[in-house]
């Protein structure tokens, strides 16, 4: 890779923005000074690249650092940093490579803390953690926002294009994407590097390397978001499905000395990852994003040292000496004393013509800053009755000119929250058409309008919108357990009381009933959307997660813990 040339001061942003820069006091620096080392750089020398992962929390003693991107062979400063200043983003906190390059702007001295003595510091100094980890956070959006990161080059109708572009926004990972239809310089940067349009899509990283047609896997192995295969041991506890229920029960875990191990098929944050923000969980009376309550909880999960897999998707479960073995996809396998299943459940996908062509790139299942940037100023479309659907309407209507609800039933208080309802009847952007279904979307390269029905008239109409976000429910993810476990008849899994009868004789030669979480099999509980009868709300399902952990602790001393780490 060339050497970075460097930034002019000038280019360089100098203003915070919602404390995404703040600058740590005299105090603060005096902490992490206890278990870092100070070091003299000089003009030019690399604290950390881009597409590597940085060991190091680094705070700016004196000079400055600046933060860049490489793009198109220029080097564009994201950010100055001077005196107090600390360096990083969310990926050092989640073990991901880094996606900008931080390079001495000016000689000085910077502060380097270990990424074990730093996790050590956040949770003896919460003051101080909550400080880094709020503007980690607001810096990733912010790198999302500005299209930073890897670059996704492709069409936008290839369902590779679409796959890859959905699984790098559900894992709010900064990318920004190349329409081969649309964009000019996706055709010379495939000249550049050699490649041919028929092979793309592809993944071009930091560094130049190129990624054709990468798996799901394959691209999280190199960001980092997923580890090397497990060693072939019994782990205490193993959740299957990273949702609000899976990460409650894995920080929980984690905390109680639990081995922890989370894996998930798509991304951490289950559905409540795809909410725009989620305003009835408790303490976060400005409400919070899917997205944001999700990453929080890897963090909370990773510094107790749970170990979290994505994507690893479960494709079967067996028991064997009174121990749970996970088959995955890849042919791997996972053993564990105790099993906590949090898999939610899918959401249901809209069918009228034109949907599945414009899948990812203009219909979206999701209603994120990641989804949302795309569409920004234009008019949209939003279908569903509930309070996802309610949720996606007031975020999308914040920049949006027209926000059209389209609501199949007569009202909106068979399915939303009170709240939602009286927010959207002030809203003056938003358009609350009831009795009305999607019957067709249509467009050349991109979504253009909606035709829509009234299901009592079967009157037609056509509304301009340049983005359609589908909120139409969702089915449990239980196809995997089939075989294992008992369903009830919609596809949930029934636990506790619910249980006893179906395998009566099993409880009986265990000389006890299944415990209140726990499904079919001993050892193996069922939290969240997945659980038949539950709630379907984020904070029943958090509660869940950590009630089937002290559960995980009765079934530990039942059967005792296992031989091997």
């Amino acid at each position: 890779m060339p050497t970075p040339t460097q930034p002019s001061p000038a280019s360089a942003p100098a203003a915070d923005v919602h404390g995404a820069y703040p600058r740590l006091t005299d105090d603060q620096v005096a902490i992490l000074r206890s278990c870092g080392q100070q070091r003299q750089v000089r003009e030019g020398d690399h604290l950390f690249r881009a597409g590597e992962r940085s060991e190091d929390f680094f705070v700016v003693l004196s000079g400055t650092v600046a933060v860049v991107e490489r793009h198109d062979d220029q080097e564009h400063v994201v950010q100055l940093h001077g005196p107090h200043s600390f360096l990083g983003e969310l990926g050092l906190l989640e073990g991901q490579t880094a996606f900008v390059s931080a390079v001495v702007h000016s000689p000085g001295e910077v502060l380097a803390v270990g990424s074990a003595a730093l996790r050590d510091v956040l949770s003896r100094e919460p003051a101080l953690g909550d400080v880094i980890l709020r503007a980690y956070l607001l810096r990733r959006t912010m790198l999302a926002g500005a299209g930073t990161g890897f670059r996704i080059v492709g069409s936008a109708f290839s369902a590779d294009t679409r796959r890859l572009l959905e699984f790098a926004a559900r894992n709010r990972l900064p990318h920004r994407w190349s329409d081969l239809e649309k964009d000019a310089e996706a055709e010379a940067l495939l000249t550049r590097l050699g490649i041919s349009p028929e092979e793309t899509p592809v993944v071009v990283l930091h560094d130049c390397r190129v990624l054709r047609n990468p798996s799901n896997a394959e691209l999280a192995q190199v960001v980092g978001l997923r580890h090397e295969t497990a060693e072939k041991a019994v782990c205490d506890l193993l959740v299957v499905g990273a949702g609000p229920g899976g990460l409650a029960a894995a920080v929980n875990g984690a905390c109680e000395g639990l081995s922890t191990v989370v894996l998930d098929a798509e991304a951490t944050g289950g559905q409540a990852g795809t909410s725009s923000r989620i305003e009835n969980y408790l303490g976060f009376p400005a409400g919070i994003s899917g997205g944001e309550l999700a990453e929080r909880a890897v963090v909370q999960a990773d510094r107790f040292g749970a170990r979290i897999d994505v994507p690893a998707e479960a494709a079967g479960l067996e028991q064997h000496d009174g121990t749970s073995v996970v088959r995955l996809a890849d042919g791997g396998t996972v053993t564990a004393t105790n099993v906590v299943v949090a898999t939610g459940a899918r959401y249901r996908r809209l069918t009228a013509p034109g949907i599945e062509r414009f899948e990812g790139v203009g219909v979206h299942y999701a209603a994120t800053v990641w989804e949302a940037r795309t569409c920004r100023f234009d008019p949209v479309a939003v279908v569903g009755g509930g309070n996802s659907a309610g949720q996606a309407a007031l975020f999308l209507a914040a920049q949006s000119p027209a926000v059209h609800l389209l609501v199949r039933g007569a009202d909106l208080e068979h399915s939303m929250s009170r709240y939602l309802i009286d927010r959207i009847e002030r809203h003056p952007r938003i358009d609350v058409r009831l009795h009305t279904e999607v019957r067709e979307v249509t467009g050349e390269d991109r979504v253009e309008s909606v035709v829509v029905e009234d299901n009592r008239t079967h009157q037609r109409q056509v509304l301009a919108a340049r983005a359609l976000f589908v909120f139409i429910g969702a089915r449990p993810a239980t196809s995997w357990l089939a075989e294992a476990l008992p369903l009830d008849r919609r596809g949930f899994i029934p636990t506790g009381p619910e249980v006893a009868d179906t395998s009566a004789d099993l409880w009986k030669r265990l000389g006890r009933a299944p415990l209140a979480l726990e499904a079919g099999l001993p050892g193996v509980f069922a939290v969240g959307d997945v659980r038949s009868g539950s709630v379907k709300r984020v904070a029943s399902a958090v509660g869940e997660g950590a009630m089937a952990v002290r559960l995980a602790h009765e079934h530990l001393g039942e059967v005792g813990p296992p031989a091997v780490r």
